[in-house]
């Protein structure tokens, strides 16, 4: 999960409150937790646009993983975009994009790497 925020520090401040856990992951204008309980990645950032949840996906273990999910949408035809070694949110991953019926856009993704900067805050067009 992936929601954008007007006010960082508000952010954090709530979500390590809610979470009862401090961020993973802290920098100037973006924050992570990864959870045990249940099992999320979830993180809010001042660089996605608009406020509110900005999209939400699976995080796998290895390319053939995520090439599973890519195989699994195409043979159902539904449209998605490919992008490999994409710096994003202080990585670089593997990425295959779709949108669900509520327009919600899903990152699947295979991180390869931490970088140093949040990377490319582009916007994906997915149709």
């Amino acid at each position: 999960m992936h929601v954008s925020v007007d006010d960082l520090d508000r952010g954090i401040n709530f979500y390590n409150t809610l979470f009862n856990q401090d961020a993973d992951v802290v920098k100037h204008d973006y924050a992570k937790w990864m959870l045990d309980e249940p099992a999320v990645n979830f993180a809010i950032s001042e660089k996605c646009g608009k406020l509110g949840l900005s999209h939400l996906g699976f995080q796998v273990d290895d390319d053939d993983e995520l090439e599973a999910i890519e195989k699994r949408l195409k043979q159902a035809e539904l449209s998605g975009l490919k992008e490999e070694n994409r710096n994003c949110c202080y990585a670089k991953s593997n990425k295959y994009w779709t949108t669900d019926p509520a327009n919600i856009p899903w990152e699947n993704f295979h991180t390869l790497e931490s970088i140093a900067t949040f990377g490319d805050s582009k916007e994906i067009d997915i149709r």
